[in-house]
């Protein structure tokens, strides 16, 4: 069978007839030069098409509608999207709102593909594809033009058919490997390959449009194009920047459209075990080379900046942190009998904000399953005695062991001991802990103890202290903190089984999103013989609990308890941190040991806003792909019932 050839749209039947309607299908309107006084000198305006949706849920009242255009300025091509000014109705959906998806002054150089999907049901979008692997959310062409868009952008720059999905077109996919590779890695001044610079300025992302969507001052984003190689400017930081911002907006319907595209083979069709090779959608740092050529670290390698000093110009990811939630507006989730009336709104509410400590110890008990989100008040005040009952009781088996009893007790005279050892060695610099003779300390001694008894399976392991340690400072009683650990622990015992599965099935997770998200840092560890990903054992096992202060590692904690967007959230926050420090990790060539005493010396030094918001951006990028890669039951999600939850050895016995 004749295959057509991979530079040719020809056989296209939508590519034909856009080249047979040449411009007619054009809104009238949109002219294909402007005068200078709408578009800056020596600019070009080659395409330009009006009622271009952009859907941020699912809800079509909400969607924003504008117009999106392709101009042509020296060599190189830019496309814009400016949403039209007051026009939706809809008071959810401010003109803040809407101006935070512009698309303004996009190079082509910096776009890696473009998808086009045509529903048999619905209009059809395109999803543009950055260089990067992120995406812009879909545009939905109400009024058609998709045909005309691609023949536009085929007269300017290269356009490639995908041999893997013949609606995917692939943006500059150089045949000459040696271009391919400097293209990808988007190296200043590289030459340049169908009249394509590779860098090119990009304007800011604050918007300022006019009406019906024209900004007056989409000038200077084409007129800094013909100043390259600045010094004391970034564009690909810019672009990426933007870009992200937009995507941290996509809301779930949005997902939901960028996950149809694994299900439909997006790009390349492959899956999350097998290579992707043009333009990964998700999110890469800095360095990664989306070419079709298998990655590979050459043996010298350049050595990023330091991480700490980086940090004040790393990406901005996901959308922004908000102020904690506070007793009054957590008032607004309860009803006049103390439900919380909408469940998910708050979750989403603490996954971007925490809750101020004062609350802590009540919003902590819904979080973590002890009190139900339907229960009322006298409801939860009766649980808390009868709970309280109960754990006097469990508590008072292993107070009533005599000495003689423990003498011929040897489990629990280890667990004792080991629990004894682990206390006096938990968050003493903390007040509430520190000193001889603490009552605190003994509390959680005691707590401790009484749950290697309520699970006999499980017993008690080292770490388990670091992770009570927080409930008992937050809750302050002794009854509470064990229903909670209890409730956390139904989730995170797993990490404590004598055959480690819970940790190892976390660990190959972990490796799945890496390998997912930056194919090459996974590569890189696979030739490091690192793929066990050991060195993130200690993040995973207490949650993070030594990598931040205190106060963080709460905030953190009830971030991931909301389980918004991810019961797994803890691992995109691995992801998120490998990604930011790639550089370095790959620039020394760090090898295990290496690389396990440089993670371990990060102690301290993450910045937990930033990984929050690379954690949410990962895991909207990696969206159903990125479930697929976590086999079911994984912890936190509760163990699937098959038999022992806590598989011990044969002399394992309380």
């Amino acid at each position: 069978m004749h295959e057509p050839e991979l530079h040719d749209l020809s056989d296209d039947a939508d590519y034909a007839a856009s080249i047979q309607q040449g411009s007619a299908s054009m809104t009238r309107s949109d002219s294909r030069r402007l005068s200078s006084t709408s578009e800056p000198e020596g600019a070009e305006v080659v395409y330009s098409k009006e009622n271009v949706a952009i859907h941020p849920t699912q809800y079509a009242s909400e969607r924003i509608s504008g117009r999106l255009k392709l101009i042509k300025q020296g060599n190189s091509l830019f496309m814009t999207w400016i949403p039209y000014k007051g026009q939706s109705s809809n008071a959810r959906l401010s003109e803040k709102d809407k101006n935070l998806y512009t698309i303004r002054a996009v190079p082509f150089s910096d776009i890696r593909s473009i998808r086009r999907h045509t529903p048999t049901l619905g209009w059809q979008y395109i999803i543009v594809v950055m260089s990067s692997g992120l995406a812009f959310p879909p545009l939905y062409f109400y009024n058609g033009g998709v045909r005309e868009f691609l023949a536009t952008v085929k007269q300017h720059v290269l356009l490639v058919r995908s041999v893997e999905d013949a609606n995917v077109f692939l943006v500059n996919d150089f045949e000459n490997p040696l271009q391919r590779t400097l293209s990808s890695l988007e190296l200043p001044m590289a030459v340049s390959v169908a009249n394509v610079p590779s860098t090119a300025a990009v304007g800011s992302p604050s918007i300022a449009g006019q009406e019906r969507g024209e900004s007056d001052k989409s000038s200077s984003n084409f007129q800094q194009n013909g100043r390259q190689g600045q010094k004391h400017h970034d564009p690909a930081r810019d672009i990426s920047i933007q870009v992200l911002e937009k995507f941290s907006l996509v809301t779930r319907f949005a997902r939901e459209t960028t996950s149809q595209l694994f299900r439909d083979g997006f790009i390349d069709g492959f899956t999350p075990n097998e290579g992707r090779k043009h333009g990964q959608f998700s999110p890469a740092y800095q360095h990664i080379t989306p070419s079709n050529d298998p990655p590979k670290v050459p043996d010298e390698v350049s050595v990023a900046p330091d991480p700490v000093e980086f940090d004040k110009l790393s990406l901005v990811w996901g959308k922004p942190r908000q102020p904690p939630l506070g007793k009054e507006e957590w008032a607004t989730f309860m009803d006049a009998e103390g439900r919380v009336m909408d469940p998910k709104a708050l979750r989403k509410r603490i996954f971007y904000g925490g809750v101020e400590h004062n609350l802590r110890k009540e919003v902590w008990t819904f979080l973590l399953g002890y009190h139900a989100y339907d229960s009322t008040y006298p409801e939860r005040e009766y649980l808390m005695s009868v709970k309280k009952a109960e754990y006097e009781t469990i508590k008072r088996q292993w107070q009533s062991i005599s000495p003689e009893q423990a003498r011929r007790f040897t489990k629990f005279r280890e667990r004792k001991g080991l629990i004894d050892k682990d206390v006096v060695r938990t968050d003493r610099s903390l007040s509430f802990y520190d000193g001889d003779d603490n009552p605190n300390v003994y509390l959680l001694r005691d707590i401790l103890l009484t749950y290697s008894f309520y699970n006999f399976d499980l017993g008690y392991c080292q770490g388990m202290s670091d992770l009570l340690s927080p409930i008992l400072y937050v809750m302050r009683d002794e009854s509470e903190s064990f229903w909670c650990f209890v409730s956390l622990m139904e989730r995170l015992g797993p990490n404590f089984n004598r055959d480690q599965s819970g940790m190892h099935t976390q660990l190959f997770a972990l490796s799945k999103l890496v390998e997912l998200l930056d194919k090459p840092l996974h590569h890189y560890f696979e030739r490091n013989d690192c793929l066990n990903y050991f060195f993130c054992f200690r993040w995973i096992l207490i949650q993070f609990k030594r990598e931040f202060e205190y106060e963080k590692t709460m905030r953190l904690w009830e971030v991931m308890w909301t389980h918004h967007l991810s019961e797994h959230l803890h691992l995109y926050v691995c992801v998120a941190i490998l990604k930011r420090h790639r550089s370095k990790i790959m620039g020394e060539q760090m090898d295990f040991d290496t690389l396990l005493k440089f993670i371990n010396e990060l102690s301290g030094q993450i910045e937990l806003d930033a990984t929050l918001r690379e954690a949410e951006a990962l895991c909207i990028c990696a969206g159903e792909n990125g479930e697929a890669c976590i086999p079911p039951g994984t912890p936190p999600s509760l163990p699937i019932e098959d038999g022992l939850v806590y598989p011990q050895l044969e002399d394992d016995i309380l």
